[in-house]
């Protein structure tokens, strides 16, 4: 049964991403939905292209099941597929599609998994201290906490959380952990807390925001596997196709601006030498100059799009 967050959720820059990537699906497409979550950008789309076929992976079991509820009007137009966008083309190829027409994906944590106290992404009391967004995967966040050395957690807390404080966070949850197991998410929010100065407590988010982040993202090694599916995901589309990915923090937009550059650079050959002997030819068309944002009305509407940012990419013709 759906819960009041996931009847009413709202998808981050859906009228951007169908205005962006329709031009490239022939209103057949297909599209793959990298993170299809509730639903919400694909139904976005099918309502917008009556033809549209739609590719939607997700590695979240509990919410492919709301897509379908949310999705199941659409017929066979919707492909459901339990799975890691880093293993795209694969899902792909096994549908059938050896090139497809768009590939979106909405990185992060989504409503149904924040709001579900046993999935673990909240730092509130009773949360579960889990944060996998497969349920069946390994390791689960207490795991973590439980068994990283020290330098270990600091360095996971200060790459992925871009937490000045890691190495105090680090250390506390050591010592915290040598004496008693953490008894759930909160549990762990209020050791972080108590380890960041008080000065810098009374201010900004939540204290435990960016370890609870960095330890989601070890958790799911979703950096690894974003790096790891872009490049596939150009392979993926055919010629004119277009990716977009929206993304809600400085380390996810940097792996995709650096991702879409390095596909759109040419020739490398030094500038003393005249004539090109590396081959290089330029396979992506970078087409967002700066990121598409989220206006203040999305904004006002939905809190969750305050840091959302999107870039966009269309694949080249070959060329001989």
């Amino acid at each position: 049964m759906e819960s009041g967050a996931e009847a009413q959720h709202i998808p981050v820059l859906a009228e951007a991403a169908v205005a962006w990537l329709s031009p490239a699906l022939g209103g057949r497409g297909p599209l793959v939905d990298c993170t299809v979550g509730a639903g919400g950008h694909a139904e976005a789309f099918l309502k917008e292209l009556p033809e549209l076929v739609v590719l939607g992976i997700d590695r979240d079991q509990q919410a492919l099941d709301v897509a379908g509820k949310r999705l199941e009007g659409f017929g066979d137009r919707v492909k459901l597929w339990h799975g890691n966008f880093a293993d795209i083309r694969r899902i792909a190829e096994e549908e059938g599609y050896e090139e497809v027409g768009a590939i979106l994906y909405d990185l992060g944590v989504s409503s149904i998994q924040l709001d579900r106290p046993g999935r673990g992404f909240g730092y509130r009391n009773g949360f579960a201290l889990d944060m996998r967004m497969d349920a069946g995967a390994a390791p689960s966040a207490a795991d973590i906490v439980s068994t990283y050395t020290e330098s270990k957690l600091a360095e996971v807390i200060s790459r992925f959380g871009e937490e000045r404080y890691a190495r105090r966070i680090a250390r506390a949850i050591v010592a915290r952990r040598a004496r008693r197991p953490f008894s759930d998410a909160g549990d762990l929010a209020e050791v972080i807390k108590e380890a960041i100065p008080a000065a810098t407590r009374r201010t900004g988010p939540h204290p435990a925001r960016r370890t609870f982040q960095a330890l989601r993202i070890e958790t799911n090694q979703e950096i690894e596997a974003l790096e790891r599916s872009l490049p596939l995901a150009v392979s993926l589309l055919r010629a004119g196709g277009r990716v977009g990915v929206i993304s809600y923090h400085s380390l996810e937009d940097r792996v995709v601006k650096q991702t879409f550059r390095s596909h759109a650079e040419g020739c490398i050959c030094p500038p003393d030498i005249a004539v090109c002997v590396c081959g290089r030819k330029p396979k992506l068309k970078v087409l967002t100059r700066k990121p598409v944002r989220p206006g203040e009305e999305e904004i006002a509407r939905n809190r969750r799009a305050d840091s959302a940012r999107m870039r966009v990419a269309e694949k080249l013709p070959e060329v001989a």
